[in-house]
């Protein structure tokens, strides 16, 4: 079972309600902490107090040792405190003492003259003790250590109710704290999100068809880069539609035709009875079939190198050789050449030329400009293919002893379905120049198209930029047929 996919808002509660929780927690704690210290130290100002008043009433001079009014001194202070109150008076030695006898000391010695303050139980209840040691003035007969210690507590009954409330209250505040940063996150994100609504109920209101650009207008800008993304994406998938539309209208406009005369020409053999005739339609028919092959062929090399040119960053290059693809081309063509009683030929340099670039589309723009170059040139003449090669460029020509081309068809070459006129009389498509020259275009070049020197015949050239260094593993000679 899928899981169902969280909400923003829902996913961000979970992430900030437990951290919001901790931090209270947290809060809380240091918040008792120093609660505490500040309760006690106000508290303790008050013990201190009755610890001083106590010890300003105890007396020596009798030869005994005695405390004037303490208890008057106790009432008023528990009135004050709303706690129960002990005290205790006493030599260091233990001869004589006044007050609770079970008042507990200190772990730690006392120091004279310094009232310490510390927790400790008396009679089951916890206390809160303040104590005091001095040196008695006069001092007792027969007492060594002629010091007398005075202690004052109070029970924590009070203090801690005190400590309870202020903590509830804080924890009370905290809570109202986060409820309120709770629903101003929720509101924020809801309006945080309408734009994003909005462009949902946008795109749910085109047509299928509607590929245009989405604005970006009022969105966060955090969403700015996942909109011009999905812009990309629609950009890349409304030229594949209409490449494939391109081919689509281009199959139905020129198939047509071919299939037509095809299936004229099968009628016309199945009516005819002598030999003769079948023969002579079945061989226009052959025709019409090589020339309906190259057609589609040239058209689905076209529809490839289109769906190439849409691929982000273009088709992946590598190092290729140029007097390899050169002398690979010709090869594949060469019994061609031969059925023509051509005079063709490779030149090219010594050392390798190397450019960056895809293998299969520069193979299939050299084979369509030596194919076009072996059919255009007359029985007998001559046809070359040539890579040259300086610091900076390299150029890989086809030279042909053809009829040529004008000024005129030279400006439109390229043109899909377009063909000069020395092409009126020849089989094709004119497909073959339009196919050379979008293989240029992603390869950053383009078809340069020029007469030759002298004439007739045309120079084919496409010319590369070198941008690294010559592969030295590959070796290739100048070859001629």
């Amino acid at each position: 079972m899928m899981k169902r996919p969280a909400s923003l808002k829902s996913a961000l509660l979970w992430w900030l309600l437990p951290g919001l929780l901790m931090i209270m927690g947290g809060t809380l704690w240091f918040s008792k902490q120093l609660l505490r210290d500040q309760v006690d130290l106000a508290y303790d100002r008050a013990l201190a107090g009755a610890l001083r008043a106590i010890d300003h009433n105890i007396s020596t001079a009798s030869g005994g040792l005695s405390v004037e009014q303490p208890f008057l001194l106790l009432e008023f202070f528990e009135l004050t405190t709303n706690a129960r109150v002990y005290f205790r008076v006493a030599t260091e030695s233990g001869l004589a003492e006044i007050g609770s006898p079970s008042l507990p000391l200190p772990d730690a010695p006392l120091a004279t003259g310094q009232p310490q303050f510390y927790f400790a139980t008396h009679e089951e209840t916890p206390v809160r003790v303040a104590a005091l040691a001095r040196f008695m003035n006069p001092p007792l007969p027969g007492d060594p250590q002629q010091r007398v210690i005075v202690q004052v507590a109070e029970s924590l009954g009070e203090r801690e109710v005190f400590l309870a409330q202020v903590l509830r209250r804080s924890v009370e505040r905290d809570l109202s704290g986060i409820a309120m940063s709770v629903v101003l996150l929720v509101a924020g994100i809801v309006m945080t999100l309408r734009p994003l609504n909005r462009l949902r109920e946008e795109l749910e209101a085109r047509h299928a068809d509607d590929l245009r650009p989405i604005d970006d207008a009022g969105l966060p800008t955090e969403v700015r880069p996942l909109v011009a993304a999905v812009n990309r994406h629609m950009s890349r998938y409304a030229a594949m539609a209409r490449t494939q539309r391109q081919f689509l209208d281009d199959a139905s406009h020129q198939l047509r035709t071919p299939l037509t005369v095809l299936r004229t020409q099968v009628d016309f053999a199945l009516r005819e009875a002598e030999p003769a005739l079948v023969r002579e339609a079945l061989l226009a028919m052959h025709e019409g079939l090589d020339r309906a092959v190259r057609m589609t062929n040239q058209m689905l090399s076209l529809a490839r190198v289109r769906d190439a040119s849409l691929v982000e960053g273009g088709p992946p290059r590598e190092l290729l050789d140029l007097n390899a693809l050169a002398q690979a081309v010709s090869r594949t063509l060469l019994p061609a050449a031969r059925a023509r009683r051509l005079d063709f030929g490779v030149e090219t340099p010594d050392e390798p030329v190397s450019i960056l670039g895809v293998e299969w589309l520069l193979r299939e723009a050299l084979l369509n400009l030596v194919d076009n170059a072996i059919r255009y040139t007359p029985v007998g003449g001559r046809v070359t293919v040539r890579v040259f090669h300086d610091t900076r460029h390299a150029l890989l020509q086809v030279e042909d002893s053809g009829p040529g081309m004008s000024e005129h068809d030279i400006e439109r070459a390229g043109v899909r379905f377009r063909r000069g006129a020395a092409g009126k009389l020849q089989p094709g498509a004119g497909l073959g120049l339009a196919l050379v020259s979008t293989i240029a275009q992603l390869h950053d070049t383009a078809l340069r198209i020029e007469p030759r020197e002298p004439g007739p015949g045309l120079h084919m050239n496409l010319v590369f930029t070198l941008g690294l260094p010559a592969n030295a593993a590959v070796q290739h000679k100048k070859t001629a047929n």
